[in-house]
């Protein structure tokens, strides 16, 4: 299953929000097998414009990581930050990595 999570965050917050994401992403690939990978980029110049594209095993591994105690931390202490979400269900055409390189 593949997703790319759309976010806007207050920019006053920013700071805060990407060390919460960070600690969120960190535990959720170290912790879930079902996450293939979870790689956040933010817009060049408009840095609290920032993209996610999540990768899991199957949508039941997506439905258990949002039951985690680290993802329900990531959502609640985000909520304030957050102005904007958008999940965009997509399609693989092509995913390719070098070994280690992620």
């Amino acid at each position: 299953m593949i997703r790319i999570a759309e976010i806007e965050v207050d920019p006053r917050q920013l700071a805060a929000y990407t060390a919460l994401l960070a600690e969120e992403i960190a535990a959720s690939v170290q912790i879930e097998p079902g996450v293939v990978m979870l790689h956040a980029v933010a817009h060049r110049g408009e840095p609290h414009h920032i993209r996610i594209l999540e990768v899991y095993a199957s949508r039941g591994d997506y439905e258990a990581h949002l039951q985690t105690s680290h993802f329900l931390k990531y959502k609640q202490g985000t909520a304030d930050m957050v102005t904007a979400l958008r999940l965009v269900d997509v399609d693989p055409i092509l995913l390719a990595a070098k070994p280690g390189s992620c």
